[in-house]
This record gives structure tokens, sequence and C-alpha cells, in this order.
């Protein structure tokens, strides 16, 4: 264990699995306690159970993060029993499809499009809301936004909502950088591309097979490719970078 994170408490938001999962196994592996909030309740308590089962301080908060009471009570409970946060990934992300296929403008509901915005952009707003001003205090904090490659170039896989959200993200994220650098916080981004996490079954195999053929590295990412770039974001090695967005995409699309 290198102990980059010794002491630290970091929170996850979208915590169980893919991507969230690896996360969060990366800050435990190195010494860090951690946070996690998921709408899924029995697979986060069972995450849970197995990380504490291995000697790890976790918490798990079953949590509608669309919701500004709901982040408000994860935050609050995570904090009173591991301490308080000096690293936030707002990791939670949702992009639906109907038939497997990601609906046009004149076709997605409005409640659609209200809930992806309220899950992928409003909750980083509440989290970050919540988050920031212990780290202010302290002069010293880590935030990481995940956005993707789709928020960057246009991506006929996903939906309207999904790419406004996480262009969204980038915005937030330039903005927080400079709202926050002189009190010593950082805020970054990553900008996964295809990536091998559950969200993908609800993708045809022919269309990640596809990406693969125009992504350099010619194959998918994995969660912990990802969670190793948000590491080192999150870590004192990351230091005086802040403002960016980090492609993990494999050269997919070259953003």
């Amino acid at each position: 264990m290198s102990g980059r994170f010794q002491d630290q408490v970091a929170i996850v938001t979208g915590a169980v699995g893919g991507i969230g999962s690896a996360i969060v196994e990366g800050f435990l592996a190195e010494g860090g306690r951690v946070g996690l909030v998921d709408f899924n309740s029995q697979a986060g308590q069972a995450f849970e159970k197995e990380l504490r089962k291995h000697g790890h301080q976790v918490a798990f908060v079953h949590a509608d993060v669309a919701h500004y009471d709901q982040c408000q009570a994860a935050y609050d409970r995570i904090t009173s029993e591991l301490g308080a946060a000096t690293i936030l990934v707002n990791n939670v992300g949702i992009s639906p499809k109907t038939d497997g296929r990601a609906l046009k403008v004149w076709e997605m509901p409005p409640g659609e499009w209200d809930n992806v915005v309220s899950v992928n952009l409003n909750s980083v707003f509440y989290m970050t809301h919540l988050a920031t001003p212990h780290m202010v205090k302290q002069r010293q904090g880590r935030v990481i936004n995940m956005s993707s490659v789709a928020g960057k170039a246009y991506c006929d896989i996903v939906a309207a909502h999904y790419a406004a959200t996480k262009a969204g993200l980038i915005g937030l994220t330039r903005h927080w950088a400079a709202e926050l650098g002189e009190y010593n916080v950082t805020v970054n981004a990553l900008a996964p591309g295809r990536i091998s996490t559950p969200l993908l079954k609800s993708v045809p195999k022919a269309i990640n097979d596809a990406v693969a053929q125009v992504t350099a590295l010619r194959r998918l990412g994995t969660p912990e490719e990802v969670a190793d770039a948000c590491l080192f974001f999150a870590s004192d090695q990351a230091r005086f970078v802040t403002g960016q967005v980090l492609d993990v995409a494999g050269g997919w699309l070259m953003t």
C-alpha cells in the first residue's frame, strides 16, 4: 500500500458497479476511507459488507442524488461516520436508451430529459455545494467530475440529454477551478470513452465492437483505467493541476 490517501476521506457518487466501484477500491487500496453513495440499495449494502470484511473503513448511503435533501442526508451521514471529506468524486451518471437506442429530440419525453439533467448535472452541484465549505476552510480539497468524450464531440450512441449534461460538467469544472483555486482546492474532470461497464449492456454488442475498431488502441477501456486517472487527480501528484479535462478514451474521437 502506497498510502497516497492515508487518513483522507473521499466521497464517491454512483459508487456501486463499474467505474464507481473501481474508484472506491482504488482509494481504499491506498489507505483512504470512502463514503459510497448510490441508488442501488441492495448492491450497495452488499458492496459495503464485502469491503468491511477486508478491513476497509467505508460507509454506504442509499440516495437518489437527483434530490438535494437526499444528497445532504448522505453527506451528513458519511462525514459523521468517517470524518470530513477532502475528496469528492462526482461519478454518478445515467444514459437512458429505448430498445437499445438513444432517442432523438422529437422523440424524447420531457420527463426523461428532466431526470437525466437532475442526476447527471444537478447532483454534481448539490454534492459540491455540500463538500466545499470544509475544503475551503481547511484549504485542502479535490473535486473530480465525471464528464465524457460525448460532452466534447458529437456521439450518436448517446442522446442529447447525456451530451448536454457532460458538456455542462466541463463548464462547471473550469468555473469552480477558478473560484476555488485560491483556497488550494482543485477541480478537474475525466472524459472517458467507451468503458466496459454495466451501463454498456443496454447497447448492442455490434455498436461497442464498431467503437473499438475506430479507437486508436482498438479496444474498450476498463473501469480500473478510469480509476487510475481519477486517483491521479485526487492525489498530491496533481497538486498544480486544476480546471483540466482528461480524456481516458484510448484515442477514440481524439477530443
